[in-house]
């Protein structure tokens, strides 16, 4: 994937204009939950190119969140300065009532913020079972502790037939299973999933797409981007769409198609479910 800081469009101020005209104040849920996660005003500059300008959003616990958008709008730079991964030039990023705007990914993930990215992460070499222990030994548990929690993954997730299988071998589907399983082993209450969807088969897809909701019966609140437009509305209780740093219509999947700038920016007229 394309990072949304590379290669800036051509006719860059028409499409800031563009986005000036179009982006609407992100009113966040109403309601008393505190979000577990919520970035405030985040903005960032490349060169003198503003990519990501003024966004908010927040991640609810047991609530599934999309980011939206497309190749250079800005919604990977958004979602790299929300793990960690790029530090905003101005906002604010909370996460669990904590300031962690400058925090390292690995802070972040101390304090119970989990990250999928796109690449696989699975070590090929090991067999499914050696990945999961090769996390587990990381975690402070005793060792009786660290294999009941192993076996209730492997049962969790469908990974019995495949314990002594090595990594290399897996489909695409299998190994974001796996993954998804490794990352439960730190107990996280917030997961980034960066293209959950992406080098799957349809079965696949379906299956992920129960996973992420099954996260959420735990408790743990989930922020996605994915270019599969369609699979994402599917699976979200609410996205954000940005265009040009800007996010430009927000909502459930209802909303968002009978949103004029979704369509006319982003989703286009014909676009159905």
């Amino acid at each position: 994937m394309t990072a949304d800081n590379q290669n800036p469009d051509n006719g860059a101020e028409a499409a800031e204009e563009t986005a000036s005209e179009t982006a609407v104040s992100t009113i966040e849920p109403s309601g008393e939950q505190e979000p577990l996660l919520k970035v405030e005003g985040l903005t960032k500059s490349y060169a003198g190119r503003l990519v990501v300008h003024g966004v908010n959003f927040s991640v609810e616990q047991g609530k599934i969140i999309g980011l939206l958008g497309k190749n250079g709008a800005g919604k990977t730079t958004t979602f790299r300065m929300t793990i960690g991964m790029v530090n905003p030039d101005e906002g604010k990023i909370s996460f669990m009532g904590k300031d962690v705007t400058r925090f390292p990914m690995y802070r972040r993930a101390r304090l119970g913020m989990g990250y999928l990215s796109q690449e696989p992460s699975v070590f090929r070499g090991l067999t499914v079972e050696q990945n999961l222990n090769a996390i587990l030994e990381l975690s402070p548990m005793p060792t009786a502790d660290r294999i009941r929690k192993r076996d209730e993954l492997v049962e969790e997730f469908g990974l019995a037939k495949l314990l002594n299988s090595k990594a290399a071998v897996l489909s695409g589907g299998e190994k974001r299973r796996l993954e998804i399983a490794r990352a439960l082993i730190m107990e996280p209450r917030l997961i980034l999933l960066d293209e959950p969807f992406s080098g799957v088969d349809p079965i696949a897809v379906s299956e992920i797409q129960q996973i992420i909701m099954k996260l959420t019966e735990k408790g743990i609140g989930i922020l996605l981007t994915d270019h599969n437009v369609r699979e994402t509305l599917n699976t979200t209780d609410r996205s954000y769409i940005i265009l040009d740093g800007r996010i430009i219509a927000h909502g459930d999947r209802e909303q968002l198609l009978a949103d004029p700038n979704a369509r006319k920016y982003y989703l286009g007229e014909r676009f159905e479910m």
